[in-house]
């Protein structure tokens, strides 16, 4: 016989939620599964609730109503949650991130709001609801979406007022707030096109949702200018620096010949004008470089940076009028935000 855990108090919120995960451990379900149940949700069958609620009163567990309605009518917290995927290697200290908290930060604040800020595994995107599950927060905004899409419906599913900042993806059954990523890939690849670049390689990771639209643009710059697309310079990394020094210098050291490089954030293009200083070429006159995100240290790079510069400043308003939309329970769809091509010295040749 399963040997149950001890009897938890129900006021204690934090150890509620370790309850609602033994009883889908026990009852081999998820998680999500087991709030559906105990709120009677006609997702779940009439057999699969019932086995769920005898094991809840099993444990004395119970919903904590009075934590519900703190969240649905006096709660002024949002829960600020960025997933950590250690294939992406993007930290909490990415400047982009930092960018994208002070915004948050700001918008919340004009609302009247408080910002509890948390770092949840990506592979577990599940624990980014703890804080709305116990009442701490009436919401959750979810600051990129990796490789956890799937997850991200799934709590939308379950009724978790969420929006994310990242890309529109097809069967998207959540709200998204992010900057057109297709026009930032499509700005950036025709300026260099213009400046006499030919032989233009990216780097960026496509297996995520905005880097693969920053490729598409890419690809239909060269596309619109009668250029195939080299899978040679297409070179893959995380937004990770050491990555893309090393998917730099493989692409030097192979003899590929290329005059330009279209970086998916600020932070692989310096990593990039680095690798490039290192093996004697000069930028822009050897290879011209241009970054995404527009972070405060681009316009101070040796030389200053082109890039496409991300709407952080008006993102985060857009993001929380999202999300007290939908906490009202209004449907709020996907919006995309416009982005700009700015011009520095590291372009132009």
């Amino acid at each position: 016989m399963t040997q149950l855990p001890d009897p938890v108090p129900v006021e204690r919120p934090d150890r509620q939620r370790l309850q609602m995960a033994d009883i889908a451990r026990i009852a081999g379900v998820s998680v999500a599964t087991v709030s559906r149940a105990l709120n009677g949700s006609a997702e779940v069958s009439a057999a699969t609730r019932q086995r769920i609620s005898e094991l809840a009163r099993s444990l004395n567990y119970t919903i904590n109503v009075g934590a519900k309605n703190l969240r649905l009518r006096h709660n002024k917290t949002v829960a600020v949650v960025i997933p950590f995927d250690q294939r992406a290697r993007l930290h909490v200290s990415d400047p982009f991130f930092l960018s994208m908290l002070g915004s948050l930060a700001d918008a919340l604040t004009d609302q009247g709001y408080d910002m509890l800020v948390s770092r949840v595994d990506a592979d577990q995107l599940e624990t980014a609801a703890r804080a709305w599950d116990t009442g701490t927060a009436l919401g959750v905004i979810l600051i990129g979406q990796w490789h956890s899409h799937a997850q991200i419906n799934t709590m939308s599913d379950r009724g978790v007022p969420l929006v994310v900042w990242g890309a529109q993806i097809p069967q998207q059954r959540y709200c998204s707030v992010g900057g057109d990523n297709v026009t930032g890939g499509l700005l950036a690849t025709r300026h260099l096109l213009e400046r006499g670049c030919r032989r233009i390689a990216f780097i960026g990771d496509p297996t995520t949702p905005e880097a693969a639209l920053r490729l598409r643009g890419h690809r239909q710059a060269l596309l619109d200018a009668g250029l195939p697309h080299d899978p040679a310079l297409q070179l893959h990394s995380s937004f990770d620096a050491d990555q893309a020094r090393t998917a730099l210098t493989g692409l030097i050291e192979s003899g590929t010949v290329f005059d330009a490089v279209f970086a998916c954030s600020d932070v692989l293009a310096m990593a990039v004008m680095q690798t490039l200083r290192l093996h004697g070429r000069e930028i822009p006159r050897d290879v011209a470089v241009v970054g995404y995100d527009d972070i405060e240290w681009a316009s101070h790079a040796d030389p200053p940076l082109t890039t496409v510069r991300q709407p952080v400043a008006s993102a985060g308003a857009e993001i929380v009028q999202a999300l007290l939309a939908i906490v009202g329970g209004e449907v709020v769809p996907p919006r995309t935000l416009p982005v700009e091509l700015v011009v520095r010295r590291s372009s132009l040749r």
